[in-house]
């Protein structure tokens, strides 16, 4: 369906590096919702692309995630009204460390693993200053450049890996992408512009949840539409190993276990939606928890668990679903799209 024409298409969303995002299918997930859907739930944020388009289209955008660095996400470019970083703010967040017997935990954790000793320092001290900025947009802005110029730092993106390092000395490597031995300062400074430019205010009261969203669905009231995009079972779903080292720097857990050789964190958030002895019942009572809400968009996968039939039988128990499909040409990584496999998008209305 066709949008009137809005001033809002002129921002541009930071390219996000993350798994299974779905930045290059907006454009094909935008014509499937209606035009009289003011307000719309994306229960699964991710990367926020999705909860973007949607702030674009004029939309009230009610965006929610269980970790807590997508969830800045969404406060910083979903929720944000119009608050950027400055001179002022840099000054702060590129001050000395404001506790260094504190904020050492990059430090004590990755140093040696994904990060040299300076980056490493560097992170830390940058932690220890974000609390000082004037309001909670500004904080979780300079968080999420952060995050982001963390995965310029490692190859594929993400952290369940112990190889960052290695890459980083490989010269093969570093001439395909430099950002691998580049200062983490560099990459922030390089990333800010585009991301002060990408806040916008769109007149919505926008709001980013960082919630299970069995426990969210139960207190929303009049979503017009659902857009949910769970973890695809047999495809990457665990998003805590691969990106652990995100979530310790926003949480900045000193009462955790950290295992194995990528350290990640334990014990692990329940999530209910990442391995296939949950995802069945959980994506059932989710549906149901759903049921007050008309429309819903559902993205999957046809190499995932349960397979799509499945996923129409538990549909239909609620609403009349049409499939639609968009196949790989080639592989792009993340949630099973490789080439040959199809992107679906159950679209399901009231019946």
């Amino acid at each position: 369906m066709l949008f009137a024409e809005t001033k809002y298409l002129d921002y541009k969303f930071p390219e996000p590096q993350y798994l299974g995002a779905k930045f290059i299918h907006r454009g094909w997930i935008a014509q499937f919702i209606p035009e009289s859907a003011d307000t719309i739930l994306d229960a699964f944020s991710g990367s926020q692309s999705i909860a973007y388009m949607l702030k674009q289209l004029g939309k009230k955008v009610i965006t929610n995630d269980f970790l807590s660095f997508n969830n800045l996400i969404g406060k910083a470019l979903i929720e944000n009204p119009g608050y950027i970083l400055n001179k002022q703010d840099l000054d702060i967040l590129f001050s000395e460390n404001s506790d260094p017997f504190r904020f050492n935990l990059m430090q004590e954790l990755f140093s040696g693993l994904f990060f040299v000793p300076e980056d490493a320092a560097f992170a830390d001290s940058f932690r220890s200053n974000v609390h000082r900025l004037e309001n909670v947009y500004k904080q979780a802005l300079a968080l999420t450049i952060m995050c982001r110029s963390m995965t310029r730092k490692v190859t594929m993106g993400h952290f369940a890996h112990t190889q960052a390092l290695v890459y980083a000395a490989d010269p093969v490597r570093i001439k395909r992408n430099r950002s691998l031995i580049r200062p983490l300062k560099d990459l922030f400074m390089e990333l800010l512009p585009e991301y002060n430019a990408a806040i916008f205010d769109n007149g919505k009261e926008n709001i980013s949840y960082n919630e299970n969203v069995l426990d969210l669905l139960p207190r929303l009231e009049g979503i017009d539409l659902a857009y949910f995009d769970p973890p695809y079972c047999n495809s990457h779903a665990d998003y805590q190993s691969f990106y652990h080292l995100l979530e310790t720097y926003v949480e900045y857990w000193k009462d955790k276990q950290f295992v194995n050789g990528i350290k990640r964190y334990e014990p692990k958030r329940y999530s209910g939606f990442d391995k296939n002895s949950e995802a069945l019942a959980n994506l059932r009572l989710m549906f149901e928890r759903a049921n007050h809400i008309p429309t819903w968009l559902v993205s999957y996968n046809d190499r995932s668990y349960p397979d799509i039939d499945t996923m129409v039988d538990m549909i239909k128990v609620y609403r009349d679903v049409k499939i639609e499909r968009k196949t790989y040409t080639t592989g792009r990584g993340g949630k099973g799209s490789v080439a040959g496999s199809s992107e679906i998008l159950l679209v399901c209305m009231t019946k």
